[in-house]
């Protein structure tokens, strides 16, 4: 079977998330998108894994289910630690077959952290001791390095991450079979760096709000169980493609510091110093800065998993509209779209003409052209996110091109 998968989300009991992130909610948006499969998050927390147990049902295969919708258990934790003469700051994202092993493993973690205080607790303990903890007491759970890019939450991480993998899971190196890239990075910037060869790279929206379930997602060709999804992760055969944000939207792709509005791109802040230019005081360094000093290729390799660049369907609509996306005239367009297909057709595949019987010209258009890479790209810094557009001359263009013909329309 192929389907999407997005595995990493957030429920209504982590900080900074939507009070809308509930079962049923998280199920009805994954369906408007295209997601077949999406993790749970947040099994860690006491409150959240009693709606799971209370609402999803078991199905065959250690998966559940809600309405149309799969699920796998998931979770992210922080990790914050002490390692090498500094202090870490590692998130992990955690995959586990069945509600048993979930109470399990919330025993071991439950040690290290307050579980109640977050949907993403904190725990104080080393990733390699608890990725060694966990698959003693669960051997078929499987733990990937979240937004290992991210600045000051991360793998990587300018700020608190490691300088290869092995420096930070040791041993149990080789129990690491995939990584997240995150929003600031797509697979591209990774393959620069032959470290990453041997990993899969998943890409997941992490959304703390159902609206941006899938803003990026996995396409699998497997069975719909826990094992099989697993191994096609690990796969160049049965993992076909993921969905990317232009990672220049991401709020940490270029280095920059908000509070002076400096946007600096990584050759500028090399030759720099890493200071600001306005204040004079250290930069953050973003996720496209922390490849280039790690990497060792000047090309990406080109023989992995494809992956699809697209902007989320309310953005494209928005910006032909000159609106918020949060606006009743963006809703009436994308609620047409989604009343004929899900969000991820029509992104990557409903033909110009038939998007074009359903909504105006102008948007039909606008997604197509998003779909060969045609965009205006102004990169993300410090927290700020990027903005990615259809490119001004695209759009004049074909705007001119309407004009021309309403105009030839009256003659």
């Amino acid at each position: 079977m192929k389907f999407f998968a997005d595995f990493h989300i957030h429920s209504a009991y982590s900080r900074a998330t939507s009070p809308d992130m509930t079962i049923p909610s998280i199920s009805h948006w994954s369906k408007l998108k295209g997601i077949k499969l999406i993790g749970t998050g947040d099994f860690t927390h006491p409150a959240w894994l009693q709606e799971l147990k209370e609402q999803l049902i078991p199905v065959e295969g250690n998966l559940f289910k809600y309405d149309e919708t799969y699920f796998i258990l998931t979770a992210e934790v922080s990790n914050i630690y002490h390692k090498h003469n500094k202090i870490r700051k590692i998130h992990n994202l955690i995959f586990v077959p069945t509600f048993d092993a979930v109470d399990r493993m919330n025993s071991l973690l439950g040690k290290y952290g307050k579980l109640s205080s977050d949907g993403r607790p904190i725990i104080l303990l080393d990733s390699e001791i608890m990725v060694k903890k966990i698959l003693e007491l669960v051997p078929d759970a499987f733990i990937v390095p979240a937004h290992i890019w991210t600045p000051w939450f991360s793998l990587f991480g300018s700020q608190s991450g490691f300088d290869t993998i092995e420096e930070c899971f040791g041993n149990e190196t080789a129990h690491i079979g995939a990584l997240e890239t995150g929003l600031s990075s797509d697979p591209p910037m990774n393959w620069l760096w032959s470290e990453l060869d041997r990993l899969a790279l998943l890409s997941n929206s992490d959304a703390h709000s159902p609206k941006n379930i899938a803003r990026e997602a996995n396409c699998l060709e497997c069975e719909l169980n826990y094992a099989d999804i697993i191994s096609a992760i690990k796969s160049k055969d049965r993992f076909l493609f993921t969905i990317e944000f232009f990672p220049e939207e991401g709020k940490y792709h270029w280095d920059g510091h908000r509070k002076c509005g400096t946007r600096i791109a990584p050759a500028e802040s090399i030759a720099n110093n890493n200071i600001c230019p306005n204040c004079g005081k250290p930069i953050t360094i973003g996720v496209m800065h922390r490849v280039i000093m790690l990497s060792d290729r000047d090309k990406p390799r080109n023989n992995r998993i494809p992956c699809h660049h697209l902007i989320p369907l309310t953005e494209i609509i928005a910006d032909v509209l000159g609106v918020s996306k949060e606006t009743k005239k963006v809703a009436n367009e994308y609620d047409k779209l989604i009343h004929s297909w899900t969000e991820l057709d029509c992104l990557l595949h409903i033909p110009y003409k038939e998007l074009q019987n359903i909504t105006q010209d102008e948007i039909a258009y606008s997604i197509c052209a998003v779909r060969e890479g045609k965009v205006d790209i102004l990169p993300g810094y410090d927290g700020v996110y990027g903005k990615i557009s259809v490119k001004r001359s695209e759009l004049l263009l074909k705007r001119e091109t309407l004009k021309d013909r309403q105009q030839q329309k009256l003659f």
